[in-house]
């Protein structure tokens, strides 16, 4: 069994997606019809820069799915490969979700850019700027963070906002509750915590304005039937109703990203082989909570030829 799956934010950089478009017609159709439904010139950001303005949520978020779904439909329409076929599951990482969502056929391409604009936007101004900050707490299983987190909150939010793998959990709320927690790290036996260069706390409750923002956009542009089925981050559980989805894609936004627990739900479920679009990031956290699996990757013209030979 084989799952698809589709990494989160922190995966941009610039210049992705250009060797792509360069050699594909069919990739340079998606990052044409990205642009077209955000009124943007976006590719020029992601093949160009400023790093700065490619980092904003409001770009990186449809930016990454833009290029993974360039990778799947290079692999669909080049490769004579349809996902309904060849996975029996889709996942992705906290954004990563929509661009899954996409590829099993729930969204259109254009809907889910322009979601993904208006989710990076409202999770911007859910919080001031400075307000908030989210570390990486490395060497951490979810134990450790999650009594970490409570002893650093002191009244303020400090929550786990990602559970990535047994040796990665991120933090997210309050900056100040943060950085208490990274103070902490040594008496809870945490190797160490290291503040992210994010510009806002995700999965977090400070986020509820931006999840209040998803309910209402996701009322007018509801997600429809999905092809494959879909692990969902909040549950890490298999959900097809699309009435479902929708109400977990607004309750991800404050909720925590359960990565390692939906790595291992997979293998449970009977998958060996998990197969990443369009980045390189989730491959290494599947085998490290879900031992001894395949994973390969996609991000270039190469990678997909190859990977097309063993699907």
């Amino acid at each position: 069994m084989r799952a698809f799956v589709f990494p989160g934010q922190g995966s941009q950089k610039v210049g992705m997606g250009a060797e792509l478009a360069e050699a594909s017609t069919v990739a340079r159709e998606v990052f044409q019809e990205v642009d077209d439904a955000l009124g943007q010139n976006l590719f020029r950001v992601m093949t160009q820069g400023p790093e700065e303005e490619l980092t904003l949520t409001e770009n990186a978020q449809p930016a990454i799915m833009a290029n993974a779904i360039a990778v799947l439909r290079v692999l669909e329409k080049e490769g004579g490969i349809t996902l309904a076929d060849k996975a029996d599951f889709v996942a992705g990482h906290s954004l990563g979700e929509y661009t899954a969502l996409c590829a099993a056929g729930a969204f259109s391409l254009a809907d889910t850019a322009r979601l993904l604009k208006l989710r990076g936007q409202s999770m911007q101004a859910a919080v001031p700027v400075g307000l908030g900050a989210m570390a990486a707490l490395l060497g951490a299983d979810i134990e450790k963070a999650t009594a970490l987190a409570e002893a650093a909150a002191e009244g303020q939010v400090c929550t786990v906002a990602n559970d990535n793998d047994p040796t990665q959990v991120v933090i997210s709320g309050h900056r100040e509750a943060v950085e208490r927690a990274i103070a902490l790290v040594k008496d809870h036996g945490i190797k160490r915590g290291v503040l992210l260069p994010v510009s806002a706390p995700f999965h977090c409750p400070l986020m509820q304005p931006a999840a209040d923002a998803m309910a209402e956009a996701l009322g007018k542009t509801p997600p429809g039937s999905l092809h494959v089925p879909l692990f969902a981050n909040v549950t890490a559980s298999v959900v097809t109703d699309p009435a479902e989805v929708q109400r977990l894609l607004v309750e991800q936004v404050t909720g925590r990203v359960r990565w390692r627990e939906s790595a291992i739900a997979m293998r449970e479920a009977g998958v060996e082989t998990f197969v990443e679009l369009g980045g390189k990031v989730l491959g290494p956290m599947i085998k490290r909570s879900a031992g001894e699996v395949e994973v390969i990757s996609a991000v270039t013209m190469a990678e997909i030829e190859e990977l097309i030979k063993t699907l």
